[in-house]
């Protein structure tokens, strides 16, 4: 059985392929023309390269080559199909994403490739024995409901990140943070002997992590490259395997171990709240385009990233306070699994007041909320031109956006010609 020094040696594998291909393929996409234009959605004033996902997935396939051939893995392999089945899913999904990246294809057909990748997932057994839900029983799933499962936890996973790489570094630190803490977890409940020593989400898990780190220090913002629908729909795929063979797998009927908060922090509820992010952006853009009637593949600037750019908050700073809720909200969950013991929920919460106050009173907020005309009734909303103006002027230098009443729940009216190129180097405030 793999420890987790094997793994921490695949994560690096994955890392370093990752970065040193990404300079590669930023040489092969300028030369090719697999560019990103600026558009009315992009925060970006200058074509980038949005084949990332290129560099990440030869990082997927030669850390996975390696554990493949290394003997500290050979549980997971010998006389296993699961670990082939991933590959040729994520071989299918990455190569709709990066069609997609270089020659633009229908939301639709992304969506009937994400399902074929279900599919071969499902053929090659990835898929999930139990679900559970808070306080809710274990449910043993019938062997006729395990496909239907496992390929809408798929299709849930993958637009949950493609949704979220609206910034630079987004989803690529997200899915860093919120795949290390599953790995974390995954490792737990294996010692525990609540997962099977073959189990493949660890190693996923760790791949995915590995992945995200060594494609980082090219997409943090100023990016020299975009992962693309081909990178965020791979990491997807990524956290949907390792969720579901974990939280699918997990014995539901050994949960004692960690008290009784075990019992609402379900196997499968448990990557719901570390990917709590996400989530929550793709139920909120669901929301939102229902209530306006609008259809679900219509792109919009109503993210929960785009909103803290509203607010006042640059590129970096925004990016880093979503970063930080991505690592509360797996704090909390992997607290009482490493410790055998219910949450002190105080300093969770003094956290996430913390977090929320810093959000809302930013001095940018508030010098944002003076430039847009928020003051009392009566007072003239400055033009478009003022607005754009004063913005540069106040220091914040990679402010993008700009909306009548700065809030999260507010609908964003986007002005892009008053975006700023993310190739600022300026840090935020």
């Amino acid at each position: 059985m793999p420890d987790v020094d094997s793994y921490l040696v695949i994560g690096i594998i994955a890392a370093a392929v990752t970065f040193l291909a990404t300079p590669v393929v930023v040489r092969l996409a300028n030369r090719f023309g697999w560019v990103a234009e600026p558009n009315a959605r992009s925060v970006h004033r200058v074509a980038l390269p949005d084949v990332g996902g290129l560099a990440m997935f030869l990082g997927f396939v030669v850390a996975l080559g390696v554990a493949w051939m290394l003997n500290d893995f050979e549980s997971l392999f010998a006389s296993n199909s699961e670990p082939l089945g991933v590959l040729i899913a994520a071989a299918i999904i990455f190569g709709a994403g990066f069609v997609d990246d270089i020659r633009e294809i229908s939301a639709p057909a992304k969506v009937f490739f994400t399902v074929v990748a279900g599919v071969a997932l499902v053929w090659f057994g990835v898929t999930m024995f139990y679900f559970r839900l808070p306080y809710l029983e274990a449910t043993i799933l019938a062997p006729e409901l395990q496909p239907l499962i496992t390929v809408l936890w798929l299709v849930g996973m993958t637009q949950a990140i493609n949704l979220i790489d609206g910034l630079d570094g987004l989803a690529a630190g997200v899915v860093a943070i919120g795949a290390g803490a599953f790995f974390l977890y995954s490792q737990e409940l294996t010692d525990r002997e609540l997962l099977g020593v073959g189990n493949i989400g660890p190693l996923f898990a760790v791949i995915a992590v590995g992945v995200c780190v060594g494609f980082l220090p090219h997409n943090f913002n100023p990016a020299r490259i975009m992962m693309g629908d081909g990178g965020a729909l791979l990491l997807g795929l990524l956290l949907a395997v390792s969720t579901s063979v974990v939280g699918g797998r997990a014995d539901p009927f050994q949960t004692q171990f960690v008290g009784t908060t075990y019992f609402f922090l379900a196997p499968i509820a448990i990557p719901l709240l570390i990917l709590g992010v996400p989530i929550f952006d793709t139920v909120f853009a669901i929301l939102r385009r229902v209530s306006s009637r609008k259809s679900f593949a219509t792109a919009d600037k109503g993210h929960l990233h785009h909103r803290l750019i509203n607010l006042g908050h640059g590129h970096r700073r925004s990016v880093l306070i979503l970063w930080a809720w991505t690592a509360l909200l797996s704090g909390f969950v992997l607290y009482p699994t490493l410790t055998d013991q219910n949450p002190t929920y105080l300093p969770f919460g003094i956290a996430a007041l913390g977090i929320a106050l810093f959000t809302m009173l930013h001095p940018s907020v508030r010098k944002q909320r003076r430039i847009n005309g928020t003051p009392p009734a009566g007072m003239e909303r400055p033009n478009d031109a003022d607005t754009a103006h004063a913005a540069a002027d106040s220091g914040e230098r990679d402010a993008v956006l700009v909306i009548d009443q700065p809030s999260l729940f507010d609908v964003a009216e986007v002005h892009p010609e008053s975006s700023r190129s993310t190739n600022d180097s300026t840090p935020d405030a």
